[in-house]
């Protein structure tokens, strides 16, 4: 647990020494995280914001083996993708779902609907599982009654999955921590230690947290650049090259009541004959994505621009006409940043999405890659590292990703099935802690959402709540499903989170009014006509 207080005590353990230092708290950081302490590693994670609060909780929640990828042929990227994701979903039921997905094949489109029903036979039998099946027109409008009905051929259903991306990140980072591990959020590395020899060998971290911005040098035998978007920010530091081209992927998020999903829908956009999806979450549909270059990296929240915004919106008004979709039915947008390895494609989407690893100065950079294959980074990056490290880790995919599943606790036996499932994964073992504490009026259920009021306790008590924006954003996920951010939800729960949190008046109104700002300038829909 990290309740209020834990980062002093935190603090107070940071010197070490270290077997592995690791920069960065998203999926690809996480994971590795994750297996190290598998392998009995002295272990620090350190991330400069909040974990996850880069691309890993602004994905678009999908588990997915890459199944577009089969049409460059980055067939062993996929085929270790669909492998990774039936793994999930047997480790992390309940927190990584079945996902039905529905193609329609259309007369206009630029590949006829056989090749892709091609690709889905391919990316069965990578999986060993065969999932698909073709649909006539009328069968397909039966399951998906507000698709565009005019040249529409027929299609095909497949299977992906989707999760809480935020929630798996910090699923395998409490796992992590329970087993002797340390990890700090907001924790900037201000600089790189090196040696006589000019190698990595530890770092200068900063407390964000703290007034006094209080600064310490913390030694590790590895060094480990899993910054993401910002790996080539450190490797710069050590007078390198940037390797990295930044994309951006915008998403508009609707209301289940404007676009009323059950299954998600993958189709063609209109303008370009890219692949679009539209996929319920949550209780809202999240339609993505694009992919344009980012740029620098000027605010550490990236937003949509008014462009991305209409190009989805023209994809949603083209595949559901009958829905009349418009600017004031979205009701939430994000964007996040992609670091793939830059070939120079003037396209994009044609850069490959493999990882890369690479060894300069003494530090190791793990980067690119897809959130469905961090525990294969993972392994990579320890398998490189084995001689630098005390014990050479053992690394075996048929591993349990968060050990052995615990009994479930007596007093979550007479849950609902569905809820109980949805909380075990969410929250691992320590569902029946959050059970027991968590006073009894608060399971009632947030309205519009599918969280219960102690889950937003459970995050300000125990789960390292430096922010409001750590609590809206990424232990639940009110700044995506409810109006104005959840605004107006955030305040009705103000005593039982400030209790939790111990705020006073005027730090809830400070950080209501900062979570507010942020909300507005990266979450909320554009100006469509800019």
């Amino acid at each position: 647990m990290w309740p209020p207080g834990w980062r002093q005590e935190a603090w107070g353990r940071l010197a070490g020494p270290w077997d592995l230092i690791i920069i960065g708290g998203g999926i690809t950081g996480a994971g590795l995280f994750r297996e190290a302490a598998r392998n009995g590693l002295r272990t620090l994670l350190l991330e400069s914001r909040d974990f996850a609060s880069g691309t890993s909780s602004r994905s678009s929640k999908l588990v997915h083996g890459g199944l577009r990828y089969l049409r460059s042929a980055q067939l062993r990227l996929t085929a270790i993708s669909v492998h990774e994701r039936e793994h999930l979903l047997r480790e992390a039921r309940g927190l990584v779902n079945p996902l039905g997905f529905f193609f329609p094949s259309y007369r206009d489109d630029p590949l006829p609907g056989w090749i892709f029903g091609l690709g889905l036979a391919v990316y069965d039998l990578l999986a060993l599982k065969w999932g698909h099946r073709h649909y006539d027109p009328a069968g397909l409008l039966e399951r998906v009654p507000f698709l565009r009905a005019e040249g529409l051929r027929g299609g095909y259903r497949y299977f992906d999955a989707w999760t809480d991306d935020a929630r798996l990140v910090l699923r395998l980072i409490r796992t992590a921590v329970a087993e002797g591990c340390l990890a700090l959020n907001y924790a900037p590395v201000v600089d790189l230690l090196r040696d006589r020899a000019g190698r990595v060998r530890g770092v200068a971290l900063q407390d964000a947290a703290d007034p006094a911005g209080r600064t310490l040098e913390v030694k590790g035998r590895v060094v480990v650049n899993a910054a993401g978007p910002w790996a080539d920010t450190l490797r710069r530091a050590l007078g390198l090259k940037g390797r990295l081209r930044l994309l951006r992927g915008g998403h508009l998020v609707f209301p289940l009541q404007r676009l009323p999903l059950t299954r998600a829908v993958s189709f063609l956009h209109p303008q370009d004959g890219r692949p679009v999806f539209a996929v319920p979450w949550e209780g809202v549909v999240l339609l993505g994505t694009t992919d344009v270059d980012q740029g620098p990296l000027a605010e550490p929240d990236p937003a949509i621009s008014p462009a991305e915004a209409r190009y989805l919106l023209q994809a949603a008004r083209h595949a559901f006409p009958d829905l009349d979709l418009g600017p004031t039915d979205v009701l939430a947008t994000y964007a996040g940043i992609r670091p793939v390895i830059g070939h120079g494609s003037r396209d994009p989407s044609r850069e490959p999405r493999e990882h890369a690893i690479w060894r300069e100065c003494g530090l190791l950079t793990v980067t690119g890659g897809k959130m469905t294959t961090f525990r294969i980074m993972a392994h990579d990056a320890l398998r490189a590292l084995r001689r630098q490290l005390p014990q050479r880790p053992r690394l075996d995919r048929r591993q349990p990703l968060f050990g052995d599943a615990p009994a479930v606790a007596p007093e979550l036996a007479s849950l609902d099935p569905p809820f109980r499932l949805r909380l075990l994964g969410r929250y691992g073992p320590e569902a029946a802690e959050l059970w027991r504490t968590a006073p009894r009026q608060s399971w009632e259920a947030v309205p519009g959402t599918p969280y219960r009021w102690a889950e937003l306790y459970w995050a300000c008590a125990a789960e390292g709540v430096v922010h409001l924006e750590d609590l809206a954003l990424r232990r639940v996920r009110l700044g995506l499903l409810a109006p104005d951010g959840g605004a107006a939800l955030l305040q009705s729960a103000r005593p039982l989170l400030r209790r939790a949190l111990g705020w006073d008046e005027a730090r809830w109104q400070e950080e209501l009014g900062a979570y507010r700002r942020l909300w507005a300038r990266a979450y909320a829909a554009p100006d469509f006509s800019a």
